[in-house]
């Protein structure tokens, strides 16, 4: 029986850039790509990081029970929904999966696959380089909003906060200083 791997850590923590690490290290990890209503980045091609859907799209796969966790964030440009869909992606028959999620989105999957199924990869750096990498990523989009960066950094010091990490059971964290060993670390869980 498979596992499902859940990256997961604060905006910037470099989550993104160790999953495709670890899936271009570890082609036999079958990704599990999830769902957004945000509008897609620069440089991002639907499918890959997320599949972008309409909220009435969300609100569809809802009725027909598909959404195995759903979360909404209200930005200064409105409300984002993030999810992960039962859509056939998870087949733990087939081997090992992976994915991004938030602490919340890794505790209701866990609910879902069971605490057997599912294993947590929590990413962290520093504040100060998260700030930097957010802002640097913020200054190559379109429209840039430092108020969205801002908010974002401080929803996650909520969201991710010790009290909450210890209640889902995260005691091991990956320190993604060095990528090299932050990369070591998830293949000893593998």
């Amino acid at each position: 029986m498979g596992k499902l791997f859940v990256f997961m850590g604060k905006s910037a923590s470099g989550k993104d850039t160790l999953y495709r690490m670890v899936r271009e290290r570890h082609p036999e990890l079958y990704p599990v790509v999830p769902y957004t209503t945000r509008p897609m980045r620069a440089g991002e091609t639907d499918g890959e990081a997320y599949h972008f859907v309409t909220e009435e799209k969300l609100r569809e796969m809802e009725q027909a029970g598909r959404v195995v966790e759903c979360r909404c964030y209200e930005t200064v440009k409105g409300p984002w929904y993030y999810f992960t869909a039962d859509d056939g992606q998870i087949d733990f028959a087939r081997g090992n999966f992976c994915l991004i999620s938030t602490l919340e989105g890794y505790e209701k999957i866990r609910m879902f696959y069971g605490e057997r199924q599912v294993v947590p990869l929590y990413i962290e750096v520093p504040d100060f380089v998260r700030i930097e990498r957010s802002l640097a990523r913020e200054h190559e989009q379109e429209r840039p909003c430092v108020a969205e960066v801002c908010r974002r950094f401080l929803a996650d010091e909520q969201d991710f906060s010790e009290e909450k990490l210890r209640r889902a059971g995260i005691d091991r964290k990956i320190s993604n200083v060095d990528r090299k060993e932050a990369v070591r670390q998830i293949e000893a869980l593998l």
